[in-house]
Order: structure tokens, then sequence, then C-alpha cells
């Protein structure tokens, strides 16, 4: 966050915009990166880090917010790229359950939610929205990773990401939700195996992105529509954006690796991640 605030001060492409507040008082913040040139440019919105455990998430959407902030005006593609949209990342949208994992339990998923009449603490704001809200792939156990919640947007967290992606409706032209592990690319649905009426396109877009991300160091990915490729997920926020805001481009990454170190992913992999990773996602918004 402090990061955040210092490009903010120093970068006038860049500027923040809080879009709640978790249940302990920290800001859900979303950096917006955005050369002015038109108010109506398409968007490119990231979610990073909604289960706290899954930091390189976080790590590569900081890196890539550097690339395109230091990039500007000097890399001709990266200059390209923002000229034709804006960029809007939110880093850290669970902030309470990322700071319980640097302090208390480094494989802590949910958010902090104090449940009531449990004593089981926490929510799956990945399974916190409406689409496909309390179905196959979510938990009514409190004491589940997958806790759904009482109700469709009852989680703090996803709210912000509800409100934040609703005041760009009709701009939106990508969605990626970061996440780890497991090395996939995938698309809605994740509540249903049935095939949404664009997934010919989100198919193509999907192996663009792999080519060009595995071509980087070579590491394999699969991909393919969510429920059929890693498992179902019901109320998630992939299917969300596709639905709900009409995005046909939105897509869940799960990042490296594929089970050595999972959530806890060695410092030294960062980087090499968020490299190929960005060179996927322009690989695919130039085709887009």
């Amino acid at each position: 966050m402090a990061y955040l605030a210092e490009l903010a001060n120093t970068n006038p492409l860049v500027s923040t915009k809080v879009g709640g507040t978790s249940e302990e008082g920290r800001d859900i913040v979303q950096a917006i990166i955005s050369s002015g040139l038109s108010a109506n440019k398409p968007v490119h919105f990231f979610d990073c880090n909604i289960h706290a455990r899954e930091w390189i998430t976080a790590a590569t959407c900081v890196w890539i917010i550097d690339q395109i902030t230091t990039g500007y005006g000097s890399d001709p593609e990266i200059t390209s790229l923002v000229d034709q949209y804006d960029w809007k990342f939110v880093p850290i949208a669970n902030p309470d359950g990322y700071a319980y994992t640097w302090n208390t339990d480094r494989n802590w998923r949910k958010n902090r939610l104090v449940n009531n009449e449990s004593t089981f603490v926490g929510v799956d704001a990945n399974r916190n929205f409406p689409i496909g809200f309390a179905g196959s792939g979510s938990s009514s156990d409190p004491c589940s990773g997958t806790y759904h919640g009482i109700a469709a947007f009852s989680e703090r967290e996803a709210s912000a990401l509800r409100d934040l992606i609703a005041a760009d409706r009709g701009r939106v032209k990508t969605t990626i939700s970061m996440h780890s592990y497991s090395q996939m690319f995938l698309s809605p649905y994740g509540y249903t195996t049935n095939l949404p009426a664009e997934y010919p396109e989100m198919f193509r877009a999907m192996n663009i992105a792999v080519n060009a991300l595995t071509s980087t160091y070579g590491t394999p990915y699969t991909y393919g529509n969510t429920a059929v490729t890693i498992y179902i997920a019901s109320g998630d926020t992939t299917d969300h954006y596709y639905e709900s805001e009409g995005v046909d481009h939105s897509y869940t990454i799960e990042l490296r690796d594929s089970g050595t170190y999972g959530f806890q992913l060695p410092p030294d992999q960062i980087v090499p991640t968020a490299t190929e990773t960005w060179n996927g996602l322009k690989a695919m918004i130039n085709a887009i």
C-alpha cells in the first residue's frame, strides 16, 4: 500500500481508489494506470490475493504495475497498451486475511469475518458472488475453507470488487483474477460444466496467452473452462464478471507452481512467474 501511495504521488499515470474497507478496517485499494487520453478507453481489470495465502498473486500484480509505469514512454509496446487502455489493479483484495498469513497462519485462505453462532472465522470471498451462489464447489459450513457466507455479497471484499468493476460498466475489456497454484488459465463457467456461448473466443484467447507464457521459460500450463479444467467453483469472481458485467474475456489464472512448493513459492520464482504471466497477458490482449 505504501508503494501504491508513492506511485500515485510521484507518477502522473497513477491514481488510487478505495473500493471498500475490510472487517478489520483496512482499505481495499485499487491502483489505476491511465494516460488520460480518453475518458472512454477500454479497461483491463485485475483482482489479486482474494485468497490470503496466495502471495505470488499480489507480487505478480505489483510487478506488472511496475513494468507498466516504468515502461511507459520508453517501451513502445507498453506505451501503446497504456494509450489504448486503462489498467486497474486490486493487488490485495483480502487485506485482513493477507495480514493474518504474515502474522499468524501462513496457509490461511479466507477473510477474517467472525461468523455468528460459530467459533470458526472467515468466509471465502471467492465463493461469495451471486452466479451459482451456494452451489457445488462451495460450502455452507463455516469451518470449511470454501464457506460461501450467509448471502451473495455479504462480504466486504466481494462487495468492494463488485462496486469497483461496476463503476466501469461497459468499458471493461478483460478481467483477470489472479490465483495460485496449479499453472492453469481458466474461463467461465466455474459453477457448471456447461460452456458459455463465447467459449470458442475464450479458448482462442487462452491458447494465445498460454503459448506466449510457456514460450518464455517453458512453464507448462493447461487451459479451459474452470469447472472441467480444475473443479467446480460456485460463486466466484470470474463468473460474476462474465455474467453480471458482460465481460466476455473474464479469466482466472492459477500461477506457479504445480505442487512442489504450492502456496509457499520461493522468492526467487517471483520475477520469472510475473515475467511469463505478463508475456501471456500482453499477447492475449493484443490478439483480442
